[in-house]
């Protein structure tokens, strides 16, 4: 019985599952996408994607604080996301992560205003704020940004939101 469940043990942890393959074969053509349709260098930055009670933080910041190039790059995209998303154009995401991204197809439903976009500067990046008061679009939001976690691999992490509405990144 022992050798039994070491064997299993053994096949369960010991070799690569098709799961993880499969996530790290979606993680590198993520990456290929959004190099092509994402300007600054993902090398070089870091996404930083939190979940919060009303919605969602998106970041992106340098790895460099001294690269003042990547910090423009970064924020001129950013900028373009918000104000995209903020008329219900959520075509960025599907070039990079698929249509069937998931999250994705509720914001696409969500009627006009009934999610709040805004845009601001960071001093080594700049960050996307999405917020809402309806429960089903928060937890569209929530699926989105798991999937981004999901999709960004080692490029990106989760932040926490603190009691008071403000971020620590992780």
């Amino acid at each position: 019985m022992c050798t039994a469940v070491a064997l299993i043990a053994f096949r369960t942890h010991g070799t690569p599952s098709s799961a993880v393959a499969a996530e790290t074969q979606r993680q590198a053509g993520v990456s290929a996408r959004g190099a092509q349709v994402m300007p600054f260098e993902l090398s070089a930055t870091t996404h930083v994607f939190t979940k919060t009670a009303v919605g969602a933080l998106q970041k992106v910041v340098v790895k460099d604080p001294g690269d003042a190039a990547q910090i423009q790059l970064i924020r001129r995209h950013l900028s373009d996301i918000a104000q995209r998303f903020a008329r219900g154009d959520f075509s960025g995401p599907t070039e990079i992560h698929g249509e069937h991204m998931p999250g994705l197809a509720d914001l696409r439903k969500a009627k006009p205003g009934e999610i709040s976009v805004h845009y601001h500067d960071l001093v080594n990046g700049g960050q996307i704020e999405y917020s809402t008061h309806k429960a089903n679009l928060i937890a569209a939001l929530h699926e989105w940004i798991d999937a981004q976690l999901s999709d960004h691999g080692a490029d990106a992490h989760e932040g926490r939101e603190h009691r008071h509405g403000h971020t620590i990144d992780q």
